[in-house]
């Protein structure tokens, strides 16, 4: 694909279905299909053999037990090739005692970077951004997240926002602030002024004000 028409591919949005792709790893051909009824984060790095990129893996690979636990999957990206890859990934084993289990694609021809908008011309044209997709267990997705190439992700966050995205489409309920499984959700605002008033004497609900109520979940 030509630089001109990367600029010319829409960017996906929240609420989206998640481009399909087609694609060589570090495990071998993997399509967007294979994840069918699981959760995946489709995450992009800079460069491998690069520090911040390193450190990230590491810390990747520390919360990956805990992402298939919630049915999601974790799949890396950048435009280095599948020798490279490998090469990276053999390098963080032997230097940092970490194995890498979760596939890395070779978008050597930037085709899913361009997909998903992951390259920003203003930041870098040969280097995909650090961005974290989240795709649901049908293929749409649920949250898009940026970095700068200098600021490494926080992995912790990343959990949280899984079992934050989860919840709210299991129980169709908003999550507040710094929200941690365990803490009360928030319930959707009334639809009209008989609504509202019936909150405000539910036994069940902690209401702040006729807007605003939370509830604990019953899991």
């Amino acid at each position: 694909m030509s630089e001109e028409n990367q600029q010319h591919v829409s960017m996906p949005r929240i609420g989206d279905p998640a481009p399909k792709f087609e694609v060589n790893t570090t495990h071998g051909p993997i399509r967007l299909e294979d994840y069918k009824g699981k959760w995946l984060v489709l995450f992009s790095h800079p460069a491998d053999f690069t520090p911040v990129c390193t450190t990230e893996f590491v810390e990747f690979q520390r919360i990956y037990p805990e992402l298939k636990e919630l049915n999601t999957e974790l799949l890396g990206l950048s435009i280095d090739s599948v020798q490279s890859h490998i090469a990276w990934v053999r390098n963080i084993e032997e230097k940092l005692n970490v194995q890498v289990e979760f596939p890395v694609i070779a978008d050597l021809n930037k085709d899913v970077a361009s997909k998903y908008g992951m390259i920003h011309p203003e930041e870098n044209t040969t280097e995909t951004n650090r961005a974290v997709f989240v795709i649901d267990d049908k293929g749409i997705i649920k949250s898009i997240i940026y970095y700068p190439l200098t600021t490494g992700r926080n992995m912790d966050e990343i959990v949280r926002l899984v079992k934050a995205l989860q919840t709210t489409v299991k129980h169709q309920v908003s999550t507040p602030a710094n929200w941690q499984p365990g803490d009360k959700v928030i319930v959707p605002p009334p639809a009209s002024k008989q609504q509202a008033e019936e909150r405000a004497n539910d036994p069940n609900l902690e209401v702040v004000d006729w807007y605003l109520a939370k509830k604990s979940l019953d899991e």
